[in-house]
């Protein structure tokens, strides 16, 4: 399992060879660093590999953080990813990651935290139709409309509503990696990713 950090740059026009063009999004990646090596057979009971991303003063990490990093650095990010007993064990603690695992056409997902948008109405959170501009209507063509749903007395479980919007972890399948530029530490992916610019985005494939 290949993976990596980064943060999303912006989102560009990408014509292929075939003279197609496609949406994209560039993502700023790594390089990160092995923080930790988890085991099933340690006290973790499970296999994943904890990387460090980002630059941070030690000054604002925790005692626990400057305990558990010691020498390596201080990152402003750790996040940690589950792989299979046999791969774990190709990684050790230190061991540097960039964006050169990655290599053009091959298929990835991302995930990442959706743009939060506030406390939104029915008809943007769902998709509501709203009621008619006519027969009456004066301020309520934008309402949720009735709630109770005939003969019951009590609003049934799970009935849509407005609420919070976005700022949701959101996970993207069937990506594919169109280029790779090991220099610059940046790589462009099709289509586009959760998050506004600058927001953190795990990729595997």
């Amino acid at each position: 399992m290949k993976f990596i950090l980064g943060t999303k740059v912006n989102m560009i026009q990408y014509f292929s060879d075939d003279g197609k063009v496609h949406p994209a999004t560039v993502i700023s990646a790594g390089p990160v660093t092995v923080t930790q090596v988890k085991n099933e057979d340690d006290k973790n009971k499970y296999n994943a590999v904890q990387v460090g991303f980002g630059e941070q003063k030690e000054s604002r990490l925790t005692k626990a953080e400057k305990g558990h990093l010691k020498d390596i650095g201080s990152f402003k990010h750790l996040k940690e990813f589950r792989v299979a007993k046999t791969e774990a064990a190709n990684f050790k603690k230190g061991d540097k990651i960039d964006v050169s695992i990655f290599g053009k056409g091959d298929e990835v997902e991302v995930s990442g935290v959706s743009k939060g948008k506030g406390f939104q109405g029915v008809i943007k959170r769902h998709g509501f139709h709203g009621g008619p501009r006519s027969h009456g209507q004066k301020h309520s063509e934008r309402a949720p409309g009735s709630i109770g749903g005939g003969l019951r007395t009590h609003v049934p479980k799970g009935m849509r509503m407005g609420g919070r919007m976005g700022s949701d972890r959101i996970t993207v399948k069937h990506l594919t990696v169109l280029e790779v530029d090991k220099d610059n530490n940046t790589m462009l992916i099709s289509g586009a990713l959760p998050g506004r610019r600058g927001t953190l985005v795990e990729v595997r494939s």
